[in-house]
């Protein structure tokens, strides 16, 4: 297992989970409500960044790794969920915009598994549509996470689950994208992208 500064930002990732959970169950008397939710988002954001750091930083160094590759995505889909779970726990968003995004994520991890097993991943490859997808969730969680003022008269909660919203949407367009990339692979047509 090869170990150098992307590998680690993604550890560090992965080593962020519990702690931004972990700062919600903290009694008032160590943090107030308020703090606690600007440390768990920002806990939140900085894991964010380094989902933007390690690949910049892989591919600018020339440290990509097939370990990297793989570690990569399991720990976005480990916060996002973490994250996910966490928010419904709280109130803060619907259960069923959680089952519809971690289960999005889930199949299509399985998929982009098959695929690679049958030597055809990369009719599943991160398209630009995923990234979006990414970027409505992150920016969702946030939002929902802080939970408290920015603008005068601009409710997070609110922002937070519009973008949720825009997130399930872009959740299943993309999933529809990547099952019909699969499909046309066994179906013998071109794949156009």
């Amino acid at each position: 297992m090869p170990f150098n500064l992307p590998i680690f930002l993604t550890w560090l990732r992965v080593a962020l989970i519990p702690v931004c959970v972990a700062v919600f169950f903290l009694p008032d008397s160590i943090l107030l409500q308020h703090h606690r939710n600007l440390a768990g988002a920002l806990i939140f954001g900085l894991a964010g960044a380094t989902d933007w750091l390690d690949g910049y930083l892989a591919r600018r160094l020339g440290q990509t790794s097939a370990f990297g590759a793989f570690l990569d995505p399991v720990a976005d889909k480990l916060i996002v969920a973490a994250a996910l779970i966490l928010l419904v726990q709280l109130g803060r968003t619907e259960g069923w915009m959680a089952m519809i995004i971690i289960g999005r994520e889930i199949a299509i991890s399985a998929l982009r598994e098959w695929m690679a097993e049958q030597g055809r991943s990369g009719s599943v490859a991160v398209a630009y549509i995923g990234k979006l997808k990414t970027t409505a969730q992150m920016v969702a969680i946030f939002l929902l996470l802080y939970a408290g003022p920015v603008v005068p008269g601009v409710d997070t909660l609110i922002l937070g689950n519009i973008f949720m919203i825009v997130a399930i949407i872009l959740t299943l367009w993309s999933m529809a994208y990547y099952l019909q990339m699969a499909a046309k692979q066994f179906s013998g047509k071109k794949i156009e992208r």
